[in-house]
């Protein structure tokens, strides 16, 4: 195909491991969301404090350290999680959903897949962690990645998808 082919506002759909100021973007973004949710928010705030500024700049190194192999993040993500009562499997999903479509909406799909595969990867694990089993993620993984299609799809407010 030849330039003159090929729309100018194309974006590849190859795997492209996103950038530093992608991750920034999409952490910012996707906390705004986990912040403003009825069930996450809470949840967050309540370990966080106001202390939401550090912990985004730690996420971005975390997301950094995933994406990109900066090694900027150190710590025991799993240790600090499983101290944290109350967590449900509804946190999962809604956690899945705002990143799956955060990571649909700002990322090429490549890009999109990587993050995503990344992320699944660690709510599976602490998800065991919580639950002691896998048995019900893939029902989580399901229902996370219909509510984040409909609302990329349908352009839906948020509180459409998690009422």
């Amino acid at each position: 195909m030849d330039k003159a082919s090929t729309p100018s506002d194309a974006v590849p759909a190859g795997p492209v491991i996103p950038n530093r100021e992608l991750i920034i973007q999409l952490v910012h973004t996707f906390y705004a969301d986990v912040r403003s949710d009825k069930v996450l928010g809470p949840t967050f705030d309540a370990v966080i404090e106001d202390r939401w500024s550090p912990h985004l700049a730690r996420m971005v190194e975390f997301w950094s350290t995933v994406m990109l192999g900066t090694r900027s993040f150190k710590g025991n993500v799993f240790g600090k999680h499983m101290a944290i009562a109350g967590v449900t499997p509804e946190h999962f999903t809604r956690w899945l959903t705002y990143w799956f479509l955060r990571t649909s909406e700002l990322c090429r799909p490549g890009a999109a897949a990587v993050l995503q595969k990344a992320a699944l990867g660690i709510a599976k694990m602490l998800y065991r962690g919580y639950f002691g089993a896998a048995a019900d993620f893939e029902e989580i993984v399901f229902e996370a990645r219909k509510a984040a299609r409909v609302r990329v799809n349908a352009a839906s407010p948020i509180s459409e998808i998690h009422p």
